[in-house]
């Protein structure tokens, strides 16, 4: 591990200073970090002319590697578990992340959990550092931009005891700009010090579908112009900590009832509806200084009547993006693997199509071998100009640059002990959570549950797996955070689809309880989770429901007899201690609602607007 300050930054310092002595002057903290910035200014040609020539020395082979960001197993670079060795000779043809740099030049690497690169801090901090060794002694010496999907909230690569945030519908709750720039800005930092410098995130998709089965609460909400807010401070907030944000899912990918991970959604929104509802999250990231936007695999007929995927629409991509919207930062695809980009087209055109389109950076291909070959091939027949191939690798190159991964790739671990998963950056996610919690109604005034009258408490309901794998079951950190604040609570899962014989089993339990806790997740018309609800009310015991998904569940509940209602916008525990807070009055409900609810019987009345949320 590397415990040292970049070669170049100290040098740069040293020189300052010394100049700074031989006139006689004394160094004012902050004035070499002046200097240094004043003269970057002035060297970004020069810069881009040392990347140029760079580039030039490359083989095709490299230049072609560079596009893409690949998944690897295991959570070593060089001696990864033999099953992840074995997945890796199955999907990539390589044993491991050292073989597959050295074999196909890649340019960046995303991790996930389930690849098992995820598994602690200091261990995601050792794989980093063996991939960028791996990267160092390729024939051009490349850094690698390493990436991952740390939105916080329902999609979370890193888990405990990495600080985890609310997510963005929470945070949209929450309406504070400052505490989404926070979070952004704990949150990078912490990615940074364990070697992940580029995230994707925020989403700037805005949730005008309550049926959308793939943003829902990853988004801000459904005001453009709130979700923009929003947008611009995370980018700021992310990016002031030294690490690539990217705004997804452009153009736009609020408005599906298709997940693009199973199919290919379209989007029938005129060009006027999409400027007003979908471009000014995208239009607010580029203007904060977004470093890199993740294409959206939807079909928009209005920008592109072709009708080809966003991904693949260079209507979409150079027409809007780069020209009227002036972007020329990084542009990375959503995951080549997800079916809404596999629909039209064959594996091997994906990646040609996209880089014809405006794109620089393809993610996690099916089959890299197949992905690759036919970006070579379409290169050596003249079918993608050269020119055009460098024309990504240098804004590639420019952002590595940026990042300093060129001045010194590594991390260490005491930068991991100093930085992630401290007591006040956990403190600062816990006081961020408890402007969150959203009361939606309470009409028996039981909230705030007191002690006195109501100590013994059953928490019943949905136990989803945890977006990290590290956090929950959910009852059990409801429980929990009860007994810390005096109640006595017992924990019972009953599922998302409770069955009979679970439902029985709660009612039961719930005898002789003061109140039964019920966390609900999307709760649908035909959902058993509304019976579990009905049945536990009827017993007389005072019930509160608390929305650990969407915040919808409660339109799908009236009538259930419910004695208070809220929404936390997900069941990460940071999200859960500040409800049971809330519930227990230790924290006054501040959220507000991000999305309108609509009633369950008829969609076109709402039964709580936006901006809706009761307090104490």
């Amino acid at each position: 591990m590397h415990d040292r300050t970049s070669r170049r930054t100290l040098l740069t310092a040293t020189a300052a200073t010394a100049v700074a002595a031989a006139a006689g002057m004394a160094v004012a903290p902050g004035a070499v970090a002046a200097q240094t910035s004043a003269r970057s200014s002035h060297t970004s040609a020069a810069t881009t002319q040392r990347l140029k020539r760079l580039i030039s020395r490359m083989s095709l082979e490299e230049k072609v590697g560079q596009l893409f960001v690949m998944r690897v197993y295991g959570h070593s670079a060089t001696d990864p578990d033999q099953a992840d060795i074995d997945a890796n000779l199955a999907e990539i043809g390589v044993r491991t992340a050292a073989e597959m740099i050295a074999k196909y030049h890649v340019g960046g690497i995303i991790y996930f959990a389930w690849a098992h690169n995820t598994r602690d801090p200091h261990q995601i901090a050792d794989l980093s550092n063996g991939i960028q060794r791996a990267g160092l002694a390729g024939p051009s010496r490349l850094p690698l931009l390493i990436s991952t999907d740390q939105e916080h909230g329902i999609v979370c690569r890193v888990g405990e005891p990495a600080t985890l945030m609310p997510g963005a519908m929470a945070l949209g709750a929450g309406g504070s700009r400052s505490d989404a720039r926070r979070a952004g800005q704990i949150a990078g930092a912490e990615l940074a010090a364990i070697g992940i410098r580029q995230n994707y995130a925020p989403d700037a998709d805005v949730n005008v579908n309550p049926a959308n089965p793939v943003i829902g609460v990853r988004s801000f909400g459904s005001d453009p112009q709130s979700v923009a807010g929003m947008v611009a401070a995370q980018v700021k907030g992310y990016q002031s900590s030294g690490i690539a944000s990217t705004a997804k899912h452009f153009p736009g990918h609020g408005d599906t009832s298709t997940d693009s991970h199973t199919g290919l959604p379209v989007i029938n929104h005129t060009r006027a509806q999409w400027a007003e509802l979908d471009e000014p999250p995208f239009r607010a990231a580029i203007a904060a200084g977004i470093d890199s936007i993740m294409t959206a695999h939807i079909v928009v007929p209005a920008l592109d009547p072709a009708e080809d995927p966003a991904t693949l629409s260079k209507p979409i991509l150079t027409g809007i993006l780069r020209e009227e919207l002036g972007y020329d930062g990084v542009v990375v695809t959503d995951s080549l693997g997800m079916e809404g980009v596999r629909t039209k087209y064959g594996d091997e055109r994906v990646p040609v199509l996209a880089l014809q389109a405006g794109v620089d950076q393809l993610l996690n291909p099916p089959s890299l071998a197949v992905s690759w070959n036919a970006l070579l091939a379409a290169v050596k027949s003249g079918e993608v100009s050269e020119a055009r191939l460098d024309e990504s690798i240098l804004r590639i190159l420019r952002l590595k640059t940026k990042l300093g991964l060129f001045d010194d790739p590594f991390v260490s671990h005491r930068g991991v002990d100093r930085t992630v998963g401290t007591r006040s950056h956990l403190a600062a996610a816990d006081r961020i959570a408890e402007h969150t919690t959203t009361l939606l109604d309470n009409p028996g005034a039981l909230l705030p549950l007191s002690r006195r009258s109501h100590k013994n408490l059953l928490v019943v309901g949905a136990d989803p797996a945890s977006p990290s794998g590290t956090t929950g079951p959910p009852t059990t950190t409801l429980a929990e955070a009860f007994d810390e604040l005096g109640y006595a609570a017992t924990a019972l899962s009953t599922g998302t689809a409770p069955t009979r014989a679970a439902i029985d089993a709660a009612v039961a339990a719930a005898r002789g309880k003061d109140a039964v806790i019920v966390g609900t997740y999307n709760v649908s018309a035909t959902s058993s989770q509304r019976t579990l609800v009905s049945e536990l009310a009827a017993t007389g015991v005072p019930v509160i429901t608390v929305a650990i998904r969407n915040p919808y569940d409660i339109a799908r509940l009236a009538g259930t007899g419910y004695a208070a209602s809220l929404a936390s916008y997900s069941w990460t525990d940071v999200e859960l201690r500040a409800a049971a807070r809330v519930i227990a009055g230790r924290a006054a409900p501040e959220g507000k609602l991000p999305v309108p609810v609509q009633r369950a019987d008829d969609p076109s009345q709402v039964l709580y607007p936006v901006g809706y949320g009761l307090t104490y």
